[in-house]
């Protein structure tokens, strides 16, 4: 059978991940309710996210639901049963474009770095598209307030 992932969320109590998807034989949203079973507050999300994924029972419908979804999803969980609010959680994975990267560790990186690529393929306009422009100019306004930088400013008078 064909199914169609539409929206995917989550459930707090008991700890569920929601699926809305399209049969693909009849046509019709429906809706399925996956428990997380044995999942703490010290649980590993990738770790839940590739099991849920693979479960026999459920892998024919997460087939379109990508891996790092379902991380965030079961991120939203455990920050839950951490005593995080739920605004608390989305806080936490808006990227803060302030952020020292460099200060990050190897798996917290690889994760925003997968994140930015699920953000790049979703805005990225190819040809087939409708609204694609293959020679697009853009004229950025000029803004008086532009200071100089010390890079400017040569020895050489270059």
């Amino acid at each position: 059978m064909e199914y169609v992932a539409k929206r995917c969320g989550v459930k707090f109590d008991p700890p569920s991940i929601v699926l809305v998807y399209e049969d693909g034989k009849t046509k019709k949203m429906r809706q399925r309710i996956m428990p997380v079973r044995n999942f703490s507050k010290f649980s590993d999300c990738s770790l839940a996210a590739e099991r849920l994924k693979s479960n026999a029972r459920h892998s024919a419908y997460l087939q379109g639901v990508s891996l790092q979804q379902l991380e965030r999803l079961h991120g939203v969980l455990r920050d839950r049963l951490r005593g995080h609010t739920l605004e608390q959680s989305l806080a936490e994975l808006r990227p803060d474009p302030d952020q020292d990267l460099n200060k990050l560790s190897d798996e917290e990186l690889a994760r925003r770095k997968a994140h930015m690529d699920v953000l790049f393929e979703r805005n990225r306009k190819r040809k087939d598209d409708p609204d694609f422009v293959y020679d697009l100019e853009v004229e950025f306004p000029e803004a008086d307030d532009r200071g100089t930088c010390s890079w400017d400013e040569s020895e050489d008078g270059f």
